[in-house]
């Protein structure tokens, strides 16, 4: 579904159309196979840890080979030490030449290996591993798409913001010159108003760019080509936070997060590599056996046989042995350490998170009333200069802070937005707060 979803919007930048792009459709695109870059390198990583869990096991099961030869050879007998025993009876030096035709099948199985046992169960777990770090992937992956989101919507509301602030500017200098014809104003009031016509019309042009390249990064996270045109369908908004605990969330993270199922997972796998390496001074036992055909030539063969049982016990190596131990050990309490100052560092991500949030929150709804407040003092402020009680400079002031207030009203649903994202990232419920 993800790929089909991934193909028809791509087919549809490639048309240079415009495309209707959601939080959720940009996640979707990120996550999907053919979507974000780590994404791809995830599923080549599944890929190296099955031939991995393949090699080891290959130790534990029957190795056969068959091979078939013909030779053609001399000897020196001496060199066996054959000599002649007497002047009377003297051997030949060289015996020779002869041809020797040979089939043979081998098989080698190891019976028992602790260690290499071990080391099998140590890459199953490293696949394991390697499957939850895909999915941890992905919670980033869609993290980072909707942060990308976040930021390209709140780019394109502050240029919307800058159209208005440039139609009212306009309108302004409008008044402004309508009162000076009227004889009620004066011509310093007509160019404070295009000065401000001139800084809201810079002010669009730094908004339009900032647009541009938040829509570029977007691009770049959820993996279409960069000529995509987008059209942004999700705006700003302010949704009353769920009530939650601390307690509560971290207990939700502790289930939900899928790099804390990798942290212990790669603990899990360091534990069975220490197993494997300190179970490397027990004895292994391992089976031969070979059976074929020989003779002097291709009709006239003979069978023949080997078969054997051999125990392997290692005495000295130098102390490689050791030493590999002892830094498998070390690697084992490394990844232990970290697994507790992860859950440390959870916590502390959800509580920052949720205090960003209530600050946040509050933050949109102040803005929201200031606003509300700075509208109605322009309003006013137009009425008194319209009828001819107060100067251009009490509008401009008015204008300003209203330009003031629209641009605190994004900055605070935007925190408040990405405070969302942070928490939810943090309990590992990304996916969640994505419709």
């Amino acid at each position: 579904m993800k790929l089909t979803l991934w193909l028809a919007l791509a087919a549809t930048a490639l048309a240079q159309e415009p495309m209707n792009l959601s939080l959720k459709r940009a996640v979707d695109l990120a996550v999907s196979p053919d979507g974000n870059t780590r994404m791809k390198l995830a599923d080549q990583y599944i890929r190296q840890a099955q031939t991995r869990t393949a090699q080891s096991k290959a130790a534990l099961l029957p190795n056969v080979d068959g091979s078939v030869s013909e030779q053609n050879f001399t000897r020196n007998l001496q060199t066996f030490g054959i000599q002649s025993p007497s002047p009377l009876l003297k051997f030949p030096d060289i015996v020779g030449p002869l041809s020797v035709f040979d089939v043979r099948g081998t098989l080698t199985q190891t019976v028992f290996d602790f260690s290499a046992i071990r080391r099998w169960q140590a890459s199953k777990a490293g696949m394991e591993l390697a499957k939850a770090e895909k999915e941890s992937t992905d919670n980033q992956v869609a993290t980072d798409a909707a942060r990308a989101y976040l930021m390209a919507v709140r780019a394109d509301e502050a240029r919307a913001v800058a159209v208005s602030n440039l139609e009212l500017a306009q309108a302004l200098l409008k008044l402004a010159e309508q009162q000076k014809t009227a004889g009620t104003g004066t011509g310093i009031e007509v160019i404070r108003a295009q000065v401000q016509l001139a800084n809201e019309k810079q002010r669009l042009l730094v908004a339009g760019t900032d647009r541009e390249r938040a829509v570029l990064q977007l691009l770049r996270v959820i993996g279409l080509p960069m000529s995509t045109k987008v059209v942004l369908t999700d705006k700003l908004a302010f949704q009353q936070p769920e009530p939650v605990t601390a307690e509560q969330a971290l207990a939700t993270a502790k289930e939900m997060r899928a790099d804390w199922k990798v942290q212990a997972r790669r603990t899990g796998v360091s534990k069975l590599n220490y197993e494997a390496t300190k179970f490397e001074r027990l004895p292994s036992i391992g089976g031969y056996a070979d059976y074929g055909t020989s003779g002097l030539e291709v009709g006239n063969t003979l069978p023949t046989r080997t078969f054997a049982v051999t125990m392997k016990l290692p005495i000295f190596d130098g102390g490689r042995r050791d030493a590999r131990r002892s830094e498998a050990l070390s690697l084992l309490k490394t990844d232990e350490i970290k697994t507790a100052d992860f859950q440390k560092q959870v916590e502390l991500e959800i509580r920052l998170a949720m205090e960003s949030l209530e600050s946040a929150a509050g933050q949109a709804r102040v803005a929201e009333e200031g606003l509300k407040l700075s509208e109605q003092e322009l309003a006013q402020a137009r009425r008194r200069y319209q009828a001819g009680v107060a100067s251009s400079v009490e509008v401009t002031d008015a204008q300003t802070r209203l330009e003031r207030a629209r641009d605190n009203r994004i900055a605070a649903l935007y925190q408040h937005n990405l405070a969302r994202i942070e928490l939810a990232t943090a309990m590992g419920a990304i996916h969640r707060i994505i419709q």
